[in-house]
């Protein structure tokens, strides 16, 4: 039961980004890439999430900036 509640919740995450654009695309890499990092150094300060938060944010804003001048 407790893989099914990490399985399902990711499977469906994976099924809505079926349709995305390209921009899309690197807006939402740049997100989880962003707020992968920022959760790695906010936990080195003690608010590991907020460092997730300003890390998707800097993330989804470079992504879709890269993608944007290519």
């Amino acid at each position: 039961m407790r893989k099914l509640a990490v399985i399902l919740p990711v499977a469906l995450a994976l099924a809505g980004c079926a349709d995305m654009t390209s921009s899309q695309r690197a807006t939402a890499t740049g997100a989880g890439v962003g707020a992968v990092g920022g959760l790695a150094l906010g936990s080195l300060s003690g608010n590991a999430g907020m460092g997730a938060l300003i890390g998707a944010g800097v993330g989804a804003a470079s992504g879709f900036l890269i993608d944007q001048n290519r």
